[in-house]
Parts: structure tokens; sequence; C-alpha cells
């Protein structure tokens, strides 16, 4: 084993979208390209998770939309 992370880890470009089961506290995160992507992961995940949006992320920050 080695020692952990202590640097955070960058994100992509895109549209993230957190998913959890119903109930817990604590999901992953899902990156999609374009917004219409985000669309249809969202409704087919909404049948069996909880899916919150956390919105757009340019140059490894979350953008205001």
């Amino acid at each position: 084993m080695g020692r952990p992370a202590t640097k955070p880890a960058k994100l992509k470009d895109g549209y993230y979208l957190e998913l959890r089961n119903k109930g817990a506290s604590s999901g992953i995160r899902i990156q999609r390209d374009t917004k219409e992507q985000v669309d249809f992961a969202i409704k087919d995940y909404q049948k069996t998770k909880e899916v919150i949006y956390l919105g757009k992320v340019k140059n490894g920050k979350f953008v205001s939309e």
C-alpha cells in the first residue's frame, strides 16, 4: 500500500451529476460532455437512484449558470 493522495483530483470539463441510492448520505459523481446527455442520464437514473445535478465545470471549477 502506498500513501494516500493529498492533492484533490482535477475535474474534467463538462456537466456533473451525483447519484445516490435512496436514503444514502453519499454517492458517486458522473460526468457528461453535453447538456443533452445530462438530461438523458437524469431521466434514466431517476428510476432507481436519487439524482442531484451539480452543474457545469470549466477549467476545473464549477461555473454558475
